[in-house]
This record gives structure tokens, C-alpha cells and sequence, in this order.
């Protein structure tokens, strides 16, 4: 997304490419806040959408070309030009190689860690899954493969942006390294093991709320990786998921946002831009994709990939944005409900005047859009179970803006997804990081996508 360069949080008066406003509001964060998190006007109960957005100048940055780096240069540095952490590093006085030198000493932290550090991560046609499908030669599917990224998730891309950002407001003096506040996470797997190794890699201590039902290994892990791990019942009477309660309550209590919750930390949805970006630069030489399907619960995911395909577009990096496709599940769909109340808002015929308008009210009248699923969610895709889609906003614009639509897919289906991506690929993706493709496979029994359309899916996690 696009703005005129202004006075944010790279100190006052300073005029950065890079901007955090609430998507809601128009807010941003005070010049020089070290943790600029979370809009300040959040917390009002004045029922409007409060999520920060970074939104970027295009004018003042280029899009890295197809050479602007080898394959196993780490994404963070490849894209550093994109930030917001570099843009407001640069403005306090770090210069370029202080600022990839900072970058690089945590990547070699992570690896000590979990044992890999960050590198574009695959992306490629799928021959045998395309024939499947049923897809003609010049279509078919082409997987994202983030089952080999740290901690085998897509979820280390959203926290190591948060991690470098905090290091650089200790670089640049705002936060004192001596007084760390903690950290905190809300998840039932892939978030808080990338947030554990995350921490452990930048020495910081994390708590992680976790649901009753928490897979034992991945809780094991936690605490290997010194995490403190607080179980959280659900609470009769009470809506909403406990473990993000228990979120918040901490929050109130001083510690940051760990977290892919982008209303709790803005930034964390700039963290998974590299996605966008990796897939931007693949497809730098051929055609685009027709559509990009993407499974969603809390929201993040959908919005990082949506985005940061926007910004590849607006730099010249690629010709058109595909048709986006959220998945979600029979268990929960609070974002099929948004969507189908906000588009029942716009007319026959509707403008992209009719479109920003009907936005407008849904970012200021959110309890009418988006509230805790009634009933506790149960799925086999149990990592795509929020309560909430709390990014629901820039998903469903996302969707609307390029003629797509949500997708509710059933539990055979994402039985029958899981093993079709398994068989085909030889990728050992678990039911979660393969929901993204029993949403194409709905699709295509309904009829609505092509032979020959290239779509786009992301297998984002490795199966425990």
C-alpha cells in the first residue's frame, strides 16, 4: 500500500517511506515510541477496526530484481529496503552494513537454535497435484512449501521481523536491553513454536498461552526452549478463545505483543511480506497467478501474502494482483460471515468509490462484521481455528478489490486435500498447512476455476 512520505516512528520530524497507520482510525503510533505496536487509539470501545497497517512510499524504493540476490540469501536482508525496521534504522543512524550486519547476527542465532536459519523457501509448479486437478499444461497449482522454514511453519516469518525490529530500538537507544520486557504469545502450535525459537534466539524471555488440547510434543518443545507455557481452559459462559484472553490480560500487565495477531502487532503482519515478495520474484519471468488461495484464522497469513503481492504490483514487480480466495473451515467462518455482510452492503455494479465506502463503515462498526465464533471450533485443520479473524479487514478488501470470495470447506475435504498434497508432492504438510488446497480442490468441484488458470497455494506447515 502506497503514502505520502510523514513524521512516524523513525523520530520526530523525521520523514520515512514508511509509514504505521490504523487501517480504522488513520492513527499512528507517537514519533519515537519504541514499541509501536497497536494502535493508540485501541482499547476505546468505540467499535471501530483498530489495526496498523505499513504502508510504504513506492516512490522512494525499488523492488530487489531478479539478481538482486543468490538463493540462499536470507529474505530479511534481500527485501531489508521494504521494511519498516530498516527505514527507521536508517533514519536513527544505522547505516546499511551496521543494519544487515544486525540481521545477519540473529538469522546465525536462529540457526543455532533450530538448526536452519531464513532462506527462500520453494515455490513451484506442481506437476502430479496439477494433473490431479485436472489442470491444463499452461495451468495448475504452484506451492509455496514452507514446511523446511524455522521451526517448520510460515509463523518464524512474522516474528523475526519483530525480533529485528526490537533490536534496533536497542540499537538506537529507545529500549534499554537491561529491562527486556517479556514477551507473549496466544497459539495452539506453529505460532508459538516459532515464537519460541524466535525468543531463544534473541535471548528473550516468552510466555505462551496455550489451549488444553495443545499437542504434547509441541508443548515438550516449548519448554526445551525455556518458554513458560500457561494452559488455558475454556471458561463456561465465556466466548471467545481463553488463550487470547490470557493474551490480552498479560498485555495489560507490560509485556509485548509476540504475536500474529495483527490488531496486537501491526508489524507482525510485515514480518510475512517476505512470502509475498519470494513469490513476486519467481514469477518475475513468467506469467502471473491467476489466483492465490490462502487458508485463514487469525488472519495474518491471508493479509501479509495480500499486501505484499499490493506493494510487488505497485513497484513494477508484477503486471496484476491475482483473484484472492480465503479458506476457512465448517468449525468456525467468522470471516465467510464479514464478508457476506459487508458485500451485502454494496450494490449491483459496485464502484471502487461503493467498495471504499462500504469499508469505511464496516472499519468503524466492527462488532456489526466480526465477532468470537459462538461455539467451540473443532477441525482437523485445528491451527486455522481462531475464534476470531482478527486481519479480517484487509482480507476481505483483498478478496472483494480482485473478484474473490471465501471458501467453507468440510472436514472430508480436508481429509481428502491433506492426502492428495502428501501423494503428489511428496511434502509431509499436516492438515492445517494443506487447508489452503482443499479450498482450491472445493473450487474446482463447484466449477469455478479453470483448466487453465494458475493458482497459487501455500503448504505452511510440516505435519508434528
Amino acid at each position: 500500500m502506497t503514502i505520502r512520505p510523514g513524521a512516524i516512528a523513525g523520530g520526530p520530524g523525521s520523514a520515512l517511506a514508511s509509514a504505521l497507520v490504523c487501517a480504522g482510525c488513520g492513527a499512528s503510533p507517537a514519533p519515537g515510541d519504541p514499541y509501536p505496536f497497536r494502535c493508540p487509539n485501541a482499547g476505546t470501545g468505540d467499535d471501530t477496526d483498530h489495526v496498523l497497517r505499513r504502508l510504504l512510499d513506492v516512490r522512494a524504493v525499488e523492488f530487489p530484481g531478479a539478481g538482486g540476490g543468490d538463493a540462499a540469501t536470507n529474505p530479511y536482508l534481500r527485501y531489508r529496503h521494504l521494511f519498516h525496521a530498516w527505514h527507521v534504522a536508517r533514519a536513527g543512524g544505522i547505516d546499511d552494513d551496521a543494519y544487515c550486519a544486525l540481521v545477519a547476527r540473529l538469522d546465525g542465532e536462529v540457526a543455532k537454535v533450530d538448526g536452519r536459519g531464513f532462506v527462500p523457501t520453494p515455490f513451484f509448479r506442481a506437476g502430479a497435484l496439477s494433473d490431479q486437478l485436472g489442470f491444463a499444461p499452461d495451468g495448475g497449482v504452484w506451492v509455496k512449501d514452507e514446511t523446511g522454514n524455522v521451526s517448520g511453519s510460515h509463523k518464524a516469518r512474522h516474528l523475526f521481523g519483530l525480533l529485528v525490529y526490537l533490536e534496533v530500538m536497542e540499537r538506537l537507544g529507545r529500549a534499554d536491553p537491561a529491562a527486556r520486557p517479556h514477551l507473549a504469545i496466544a497459539s495452539c502450535g506453529n505460532a508459538a513454536m516459532a515464537a519460541a525459537v524466535v525468543a531463544a534466539a534473541g535471548r528473550r524471555v516468552l510466555d505462551v498461552f496455550v489451549p488444553v488440547d495443545a499437542d504434547p510434543l509441541v508443548v515438550a518443545r516449548l519448554r526445551e526452549l525455556d518458554a513458560r507455557v500457561s494452559v488455558c481452559p475454556r471458561e463456561p459462559g465465556v466466548t471467545g478463545d481463553p488463550t487470547y484472553h490470557r493474551l490480552r490480560a498479560a498485555l495489560a500487565e507490560g509485556a509485548l505483543p509476540f504475536t500474529c495477531q495483527g490488531n496486537e502487532n501491526g508489524l507482525a503482519v510485515e514480518g510475512g511480506f517476505t512470502l509475498g515478495y519470494e513469490m513476486a520474484t519467481a514469477l518475475a519471468d513468467g506469467p502471473a497467478l491467476d489466483r492465490l488461495v490462502v487458508q485463514v484464522g487469525g488472519g495474518a497469513l491471508a493479509s501479509a501474502c495480500i499486501e505484499s503481492i499490493d506493494d510487488a504490483v505497485a513497484l513494477g514487480a508484477l503486471p496484476r494482483a491475482p483473484r484472492f480466495n480465503a479458506v476457512q473451515t465448517e468449525g468456525a467462518w467468522p470471516l465467510r460471515r464479514a464478508f457476506d455482510r459487508l458485500a451485502a452492503r454494496l450494490p449491483v455494479g459496485a464502484t471502487p468509490g461503493d467498495l471504499r465506502e462500504a469499508l469505511a463503515y464496516a472499519a468503524t462498526h466492527r462488532s456489526a462484521f466480526m465477532w468470537p465464533w459462538e461455539e467451540e471450533p473443532r477441525s482437523v485443520a485445528h491451527g486455522i481455528l481462531d475464534d476470531e479473524t482478527y486481519d479480517w479487514l484487509a482480507v476481505v478488501e483483498g478478496m472483494l478489490r480482485t473478484g474473490g470470495s471465501p471458501v467453507v470447506v468440510g472436514e472430508d475435504v480436508l481429509v481428502h486435500a491433506n492426502e492428495l498434497a502428501v501423494s503428489t508432492t511428496g511434502i509431509d504438510v499436516d492438515p492445517t498447512g494443506s487447508s489452503g488446497l482443499a479450498g482450491l480442490v472445493a473450487l474446482r468441484d463447484r466449477g469455478d476455476v479453470g483448466d487453465h488458470e494458475r493458482v497459487g497455494v501455500l503448504f505452511s506447515g510440516v505435519r508434528r
